[in-house]
């Protein structure tokens, strides 16, 4: 470096590069470290800590209206899988919010990460206004999707339904004037207007007036694949598709992918099953638009399309979740006129350094390729639920979709057939025990796991199982 251009730094180059800033992250850091460690393990209350607890979580559901789904108000530290709650109870984390948390509680590097990044001038960024931190977030996950992809821009956003949003006001200006959509049976978009008439679920969308048209596929049906055969099943798939095309001629929009269904079970489907319905749609104009706000790093690659080999087919993506910023990514071929996308706020600084960060993790990982470790944990996972069936047989009725299921990170069991009621109180009493889970699938319903795989070992399944064990007991015993 010349000395012109040395003397040539920012005030914000010198703040960020200061001995004195890197020697009081570090502090921090080690304090975060030294703290975590003392979380090892479930635990109850504290003794003292109980009334007040209960007393916050009370006035807590005044303000929302209806109490929390679990009383869970964390203390704000973690280790690994487990979490402190605000009671000092410690529990094991197998869903993570629903999967925002890949590399778990109190990650080292995410937290140095997060410091550094709060120290800028501005907590939140804008499209208007920005900081680097915004374009490299956005430039590596970018590079990411491109390894395997025609996908080449990219816009950020503060949500997966508002990058679900995004996309499909880049699908209807794309295709205008079509105004339909297509989307598989059980899909979850999220909860905006628009987003909660297009996911299947009745309960989500009362009382919203409905103007989003929406025609639905069921999704691939593994029972079904082998009573007719693979490629009769898909053959149907197809059929279904044209139907609606020729009853709506040049009206369908997009076609919205979730190549792993989150809510509706953690289920996939063949390659070739994708591949048919992507290529019908390319012969009629239809945008293949791939839902991945759940399922980014959670399969046997980073990205479901990868693991899938699509692609090539990919016209629009939806990316959130582990990424903490959520984005929307589409081919040079869907890069929409100026001021279809905008909004006033991204994200927050420490989300884009944080979300990063996690990119860079992931990556330089061992979870993902065929011998990777997403798919030994899996195996691990469907070991322990075989076991537990083995030893309790009344507490896993047989069932068409099996009693394990799903891919990489992406885990789901089902005991007692899949009751509604029987899995509802299963997930609280597992909380009480120590484990944090949630439900998914719409009959039979299932537990659902995404537990975070890059900082755990093979050998925390039998510990994770222990607490199955004690909840379903107690569930079972009525």
């Amino acid at each position: 470096m010349s000395q012109a251009v040395a003397q040539a730094r920012t005030v914000g180059s010198s703040l960020f590069s200061s001995d004195a800033v890197k020697k009081a992250v570090d502090t921090i850091v080690d304090e975060v470290a030294a703290a975590s460690a003392k979380l090892t393990g479930v635990r109850g209350p504290i003794e003292g800590l109980e009334q007040p607890y209960e007393d916050s979580l009370k006035k807590l559901g005044e303000q929302r209206g209806r109490p929390l789904y679990y009383p869970y108000v964390g203390s704000g530290a973690g280790n690994g899988f487990y979490v402190e709650l605000a009671d000092g109870s410690v529990k094991i984390d197998m869903v993570g919010g629903i999967g925002y948390t890949p590399l778990g509680h109190a990650h080292p590097e995410l937290i140095r990460a997060a410091v550094t990044a709060s120290m800028e001038d501005n907590l939140k960024h804008g499209h208007l206004q920005a900081t680097g931190a915004l374009f490299e977030f956005s430039d590596k996950l970018l590079t990411l999707a491109q390894r395997k992809s025609k996908l080449a821009h990219i816009f950020v956003s503060a949500g997966g339904a508002l990058a679900n949003e995004n996309a499909i006001k880049i699908c209807y200006q794309k295709h205008a004037p079509a105004s339909r959509v297509i989307a598989f049976s059980h899909c979850f978009m999220g909860r905006t207007v628009t987003m909660a008439q297009i996911g299947d679920a009745a309960g989500n969308r009362q009382g919203v007036p409905l103007s989003t048209q929406v025609d639905y596929m069921d999704f691939w049906n593994a029972a079904e694949a082998d009573r007719v055969g693979q490629q009769a099943h898909i053959d149907a798939a197809c059929r279904k598709l044209q139907e609606y095309i020729d009853r709506y001629p040049r009206q369908h929009a997009c076609f919205i992918f979730e190549l792993v269904q989150g809510e509706g079970g953690f289920v996939t489907a063949p390659r070739e099953y994708f591949v048919a319905l992507m290529e019908l749609c390319r012969k009629n104009s239809i945008a293949v638009w791939a839902d991945e706000i759940q399922s980014f790093n959670r399969t046997t690659e980073l990205f479901a399309f990868e693991m899938l080999d699509l692609g090539e087919y990919i016209d629009v993506l939806t990316v959130g979740k582990a990424t903490q910023a959520c984005a929307t990514l589409y081919t040079a071929d869907y890069n929409p006129k100026p001021s279809l996308l905008s909004g006033t706020f991204t994200g927050a600084t420490p989300e884009f350094a944080v979300g990063k960060r996690v990119l860079e993790i992931l990556e330089a990982s061992d979870l993902y390729g065929p011998g990777g470790m997403a798919a030994k944990h899996h195996k691990a996972f469907r070991d322990q639920v075989g076991a537990l069936k083995a030893k309790h047989r009344d507490w896993f009725p047989d069932l068409p979709c099996g009693i394990a299921g799903g891919v990489g990170g992406m885990m789901r069991f089902t005991p007692f057939g899949g009751d509604k009621e029987k899995v509802g109180k299963a997930t609280k009493v597992l909380f009480e025990e120590g484990l944090v889970t949630f439900y998914n699938g719409h009959g039979p319903y299932h537990i659902r796991f995404l537990p975070p795989l890059a900082v755990m070992s093979l050998e925390d399944w039998p510990t994770v199982f222990e607490v199955v064990e004690r909840g379903l007991a107690r569930v079972a015993a009525g």
